[in-house]
């Protein structure tokens, strides 16, 4: 098994209501998930408030199953004037009896830093 790229940013209990009939999560509820942490993230980096622009290179590697804790780890890969981009990877840890963890989904977002009435302002150094 390989390691989770990034920081830890959420860690949330997929559940039923989140599933289709084949109890499967649905798909959309994991990018949501992601789009979360990756703004949580963003938000840390840049002092404030950040709106997602873009999400890219998105793939599903497994389903998401009711009762798997799925962790989402944010990377930073760039600071840009206003923007930043963030890799997320979420992971999956089955309740099941393998207990195992396993990367279900990946993709990157970009994030834009806004002022209080909504504009695009300059991501402060570090």
């Amino acid at each position: 098994m390989t390691e989770p790229k990034g920081e830890l940013a959420i860690r949330t209990l997929a559940m039923p209501a989140d599933a289709n009939p084949a109890r499967d999560i649905f798909g959309g509820w994991v990018i949501s998930q992601m789009d979360i942490a990756g703004g949580i993230t963003a938000s840390a980096r840049a002092h404030g408030r950040v709106a997602t622009v873009a999400v890219t290179g998105f793939t599903f590697h497994k389903p998401v199953k009711i009762g798997d804790v799925v962790c989402c780890y944010a990377d930073i890969q760039k600071v840009g004037t206003t923007s930043i981009t963030i890799g997320v990877e979420a992971w999956a840890l089955r309740r099941d009896e393998s207990k195992e963890m396993m990367k279900v989904t990946e993709g990157v977002f970009t994030f834009v830093a806004l002022n209080d009435d909504g504009s695009k302002r300059p991501v402060p150094p570090e």
